[in-house]
């Protein structure tokens, strides 16, 4: 009988030459899953992600010898491609249940894989199976605890957007009530306290003793203060609405050019008060199926933001296809997210754009391909520099997120002071059954 360090060895071997075999399995049985929706629409690359990686650490555990130092520095190497993984999973719009069961899915693979290798070979050590047995189910349990603790932090980051969105509108709403309490106490003032009731508080409010300059102000404050409440409170409600599950996806064939490019049409004299420009580049035609109406909520999220807050230069959309996918681009000229309240979302979508582009870029270059992936190193700096705070950012950039997820698409990020933000959201050309989500 063969030694267990030796047979363990073996065994790495041999799973490694069977990576291609494990990793095919490994996505057939995550799409058989009913309840795995998102991986059907993932290219092959993107569904592989960081678990080659996870593969090669684990198989270098079991030449290491279990319990060894070299092991120990396997595990570490472990953990960083299974954070990495549940990182790049939110990113492409996984659900969280969606994350843990293909965990599940990857370790009946490895399960079969090791019990057809034993059964070949009679004379192998017991004890080396016990001990891969026991790898096994560590390197899935550590799998799953890593990958969903980074998707809960990231999903914690993107509410700490919103609560910032939230203070910001408290803090306007505490100016207004200021500035209209300083109003009125001037208005009381100048004319020798004779007011004594709400009713005599609007007479004298159109008094000509009013300074017109005054009454402007008040007037302009006001209508500013309830538009951005009353929108604040808009999009609060439809990003409840798609955290409650309410909203479903129903998928049809459309043109996606032609939406979009009537979208920006409509959209140029919102450009034109803004003076900014509002330019688009892509393909006259580009038949695709999905849910045309979200796909439309998506585009006018993204590019009315983008026009909101670019102060000079303007926002480009454009639009193509890929083999199994197509993509839609935002790029603005704006400050870039790093300041504002959806600063921490936009930093945890950055993150996960450069993580996602590791493992794209890997694979990319083995298949001898190019890699269309976002790329931070052409945004610029990633050092946070002051902007200013704009009240809904992060609340329009977490309704993004829920569209995409609700469509299966994954979301990349650059952002940088120099170059403003491009966003890029990579949609299924089709889908495996078409209908609700």
């Amino acid at each position: 009988m063969q030694p267990t360090a030796t047979c363990l060895e073996e065994l790495a071997r041999h799973l490694a030459g069977r990576h291609e075999h494990l990793l095919e399995a490994w996505r057939l049985e995550s799409q058989s899953d009913p309840r795995q929706t998102t991986a059907g629409s993932l290219t092959r690359s993107q569904f592989n992600d960081h678990i080659p990686e996870v593969l090669a650490a684990f198989e270098q555990k079991l030449i290491k010898r279990p319990g060894s130092s070299g092991a120990a520095c396997a595990t570490r190497e472990l953990r960083g491609e299974e954070i990495k993984h549940g990182q790049q999973r939110w990113q492409q719009g996984y659900r969280q249940q969606e994350l843990m069961r293909e965990w599940g899915c990857l370790h009946l693979c490895l399960a079969r894989e090791l019990e057809n290798f034993v059964a070949d070979k009679p004379d192998w050590d017991r004890r080396a199976l016990a001990t891969a047995q026991r790898e096994l189910i560590q390197l899935i349990n550590d799998g799953i605890s890593e990958s969903a603790d980074q998707y809960a932090r990231m999903e914690r980051a993107e509410a700490a957007g919103r609560v910032k969105d939230l203070e910001l509108a408290i803090a306007q709403l505490r100016e207004l009530e200021y500035r209209r309490t300083q109003l009125i106490h001037q208005a009381v003032h100048d004319l020798r306290g004779d007011v004594q009731s709400v009713g005599s508080v609007a007479e004298l409010l159109g008094s000509p003793d009013l300074a017109g300059t005054d009454r402007s102000e008040f007037s302009t404050m006001l209508q500013a203060g309830v538009s951005a409440v009353s929108s604040m409170l808009s999009e609060l409600m439809d990003l409840a609405r798609l955290e409650a599950g309410q909203e479903h996806r129903h998928a049809a064939p459309f043109d996606a050019a032609v939406l979009l490019g009537d979208f920006c049409r409509m959209s140029q004299p919102h450009a034109i008060a803004r003076r900014l420009y509002l330019r688009t580049e892509g393909p006259a035609t580009l038949r695709v199926e999905g849910d045309a109406h979200k796909v439309r909520r998506l585009v006018q999220n993204l590019v009315f933001n983008a026009l909101k807050y670019t102060e000079e230069g303007g926002v480009t959309v454009s639009w193509g296809r890929e083999e199994t996918e197509w993509w839609l681009i935002v790029k603005d000229t704006g400050p870039g997210l790093q300041g504002g309240p959806g600063a921490p979302l936009a930093s945890q979508l950055r993150d996960a754009t450069i993580t996602a582009r590791e493992a794209e870029v890997r694979s990319a270059a083995k298949e001898g391909r190019e890699s269309h992936m976002l790329d931070q190193a052409e945004a610029g700096s990633t050092t946070p520099v002051p902007s200013q705070a704009h009240p809904g950012e992060g609340i329009g950039l977490s309704i993004v997120k829920r569209i995409c997820e609700l469509l299966d698409a994954s979301l990349e990020l650059t952002s940088s002071g120099e170059s403003g933000t491009t966003i890029r959201v990579l949609f299924p050309l089709s889908y495996p059954t078409p209908g609700r989500k």
